[in-house]
């Protein structure tokens, strides 16, 4: 049973890979004109590098090993986005934004959902160096963007905003492992575990809690927000910053979820999801996270989204790929000339190898160069 894989690990076949690949491509070209930057973060950090800021939910999702040089523990990476920011912050050193790019294969110890991939391709992009809310817009923008180029456009994109939970936590006086229990029974959307929680909390705040769940949809969530939350600076400014974005963001298909709180370990500001291809799960998050950098030495204004490009082509119908031309195995100088014609051309043409007819249908040739009255010309394959 040597071919058999881990659980929720698997191969890219040829039409998958192939698929797989023109998406990345088309993306990161989508990146590039944009003014985004690609980086290669490795595979392997110190663990205290890799998961720097992130919280226990992406110290969990890390395998770890031991370095056999150093005796250190190692890490492979579950997320590239603490790379990512390592190398805003300690690399490129820039006085001014930053936006930087990538793509690659991360390793979770569990997969996220029942079907989901434990190795996902991911690809995201990051914005560093600009605290206003600008920044935020050009990244939802860039992700529906993006979401389009995939041909798996999003149906939804939820917002939130951690700051609010932030504040009305701080106001109750919250310890940490009470702050996380909340957390997970707002993530649950558990109203009635909630109010049994929430029992020996002072109104106003009790009542802001227990508010969250039920303020979703569209902008007038806002004002229902505003008249229900107590008027705390921090709420206010929130506030201000996601009517900012309903307004500046009208011509996609957003939606406001103050309960949603992903990430809520990682993140200090807004927050969204995307959703799209029939998918239940979000096929992309993001958010805004300032305070991750500072862990690097340079604390910077970051925000930014991630997404698998396995997930998204998942969604897609299997891509028909152009069939190959197979070429014979001969020192014609014609013949030579004619094959670098087709491959300019973005013809794939394969060289016929001795004692394989019959066979190179499923090499994926469909047609074949023959020579008549002189000229090499392309033919269809038959029964080959």
């Amino acid at each position: 049973m040597r071919w058999v894989l881990p659980d929720h690990i698997q191969d890219a076949l040829p039409s998958e890979a192939e698929q797989l690949e023109a998406l990345r491509r088309r993306l990161l070209d989508a990146f590039r004109v944009r003014g985004y930057q690609l980086v290669m973060p490795p595979l392997l950090e110190y663990l205290d590098s890799l998961t720097t800021g992130a919280g226990r939910d992406l110290t969990l999702r890390t395998f770890k090993l031991v370095d056999q040089l150093s005796g250190r523990t190692m890490g492979v990476r579950a997320d590239m986005t603490p790379q990512v920011t390592r190398i805003d912050a300690h690399l490129l050193n820039r006085r001014g934004v930053s936006r930087l790019c990538y793509c690659g294969s991360v390793l979770h110890t569990l997969p996220s959902t029942l079907t989901a991939t434990r190795e996902p391709l991911q690809l995201g992009a990051e914005l560093y160096g600009h605290a206003g809310i600008e920044a935020d817009i050009e990244i939802l923008g860039l992700l529906a963007e993006v979401l389009r180029l995939a041909d798996v456009p999003a149906t939804r994109i939820d917002i939130g905003h951690v700051g609010i939970f932030h504040a009305l936590a701080g106001k109750a006086g919250l310890v940490p492992d009470r702050e996380e229990e909340l957390f997970d029974l707002l993530q649950a959307k558990d109203l009635p575990e909630l109010q049994l929680r929430l029992a020996d909390v002072a109104e106003p705040v009790r009542g802001a809690l227990l508010a969250l769940p039920s303020l979703y949809g569209g902008p007038e969530v806002l004002e229902q927000a505003a008249q229900r939350l107590p008027p705390d600076p921090e709420i206010v400014v929130a506030l201000g910053e996601l009517r900012v974005l309903a307004q500046a963001l009208k011509d996609l298909p957003i939606s406001f979820d103050l309960a949603d709180l992903r990430g809520y370990h990682y993140h200090s500001g807004v927050v969204f999801a995307a959703y799209g291809g029939g998918s239940p799960a979000a096929l992309a998050l993001g958010g805004r996270y300032d305070r991750v950098g500072a862990a690097f030495g340079r604390a910077r204004p970051a925000t930014g989204f991630s997404l698998d490009l396995c997930e998204l082509v998942w969604r897609l119908p299997q891509m028909q790929s152009a069939g190959a031309i197979l070429a014979p195995a001969s020192d014609d100088a014609a013949l030579a000339i004619e094959v670098a014609a087709l491959r300019v051309r973005g013809e794939v043409v394969v060289t016929a190898l001795p004692g394989h007819e019959g066979t190179w249908n499923e090499a994926g040739c469909d047609r074949r160069l023959m020579r008549r009255d002189g000229r090499w010309t392309v033919e269809p394959l038959q029964g080959d």
